[in-house]
């Protein structure tokens, strides 16, 4: 068996399709590095309610999940009611930022992180997109109280002119990552899932070089860098695909399975 000792998985376009499937071959595999004593973390740009019900769909049921892009940290506990406790946070002032985000995207749908509850949002946001409890609250409401995650979402625009307007903005105070759609995810300066996995590892006891991670985002830049192995999605662009170490198939093809397989052996 390979030296990896943690394995930290995105989740979306990672181990389960843009319509929300899991194959029985991620199943499969996840399970077996647990038998493994392979420590699976998933790390995810997902609010903590949502991550760690992923998790548990997975059947993992102890140990660590990296949520909202680094800024939660959940831990997976049968003890705890609900399986689960929120085992460290990070926040910061989102006013700065959303007010100089609406001032370019006036029609954005603004959204705020309500902490292993869902979210308050300004308005409606499309069906499926917000999960947990979703409170229509006014935008001045958002912008006053410490967050973790805040989401920016305009249906209308696209990746590209998202990453022009943060551009043009200048976020300084916060780490940000534009999704796959017209998506903005902001989160405390300086947090990532690089830096909340950094912690998890020091916690674990694992060495630096006993580390994989596998990831298809922008979100995932950091994480990829930071392990010691970093794998790209066949999928991913062409900025996640520079900061990883080797890049394997598409969401469509298993991609990450053949990685994890590749650690068992």
């Amino acid at each position: 068996m390979s030296r990896t000792r943690l394995v930290a998985l995105d989740v979306d376009g990672t181990l389960m399709s843009y319509d929300g499937v899991i194959s029985d071959d991620v199943r499969t595999t996840v399970t077996a590095l647990v038998d493994a004593g392979v420590h699976v973390v998933l790390a995810t740009g997902r609010s903590a309610h949502s991550a760690v019900a992923v998790a548990q769909d997975l059947g993992l049921t102890h140990g660590w999940v990296v949520c909202s892009n680094g800024a939660v940290t959940a831990r997976l506990d049968a003890d705890e009611e609900n399986g689960w406790t929120i085992a460290g946070s990070v926040t910061f002032d989102p006013g700065p930022a959303l007010r100089a985000i609406a001032l370019e995207l006036p029609d954005a749908l603004y959204a705020v992180e309500d902490l292993g509850v869902g979210f308050r949002v300004s308005a409606p946001f499309p069906p499926g997109e917000m999960t947990g409890e979703v409170t229509v609250v006014a935008f001045d409401e958002l912008a006053s109280a410490p967050a973790t995650r805040v989401v920016i979402r305009a249906p209308q625009s696209t990746p590209e002119e998202f990453h022009a307007i943060v551009e043009r903005v200048g976020l300084h105070e916060v780490t940000y990552a534009v999704g796959w759609s017209a998506w903005l995810d902001l989160t405390p300066g300086g947090v990532s899932k690089a830096s909340a996995l950094e912690e998890v590892r020091r916690a674990l006891g694992v060495e630096p070089y006993e580390t994989l991670a596998i990831g298809d985002g922008e979100n995932d830049l950091e994480m990829l860098r930071w392990a010691a192995r970093g794998v790209a999605m066949g999928h991913a662009n062409d900025a996640v695909r520079g900061a990883a170490d080797e890049v394997t198939g598409t969401i469509e093809d298993d991609g990450a399975v053949a990685v994890l397989r590749h650690v068992l052996v």
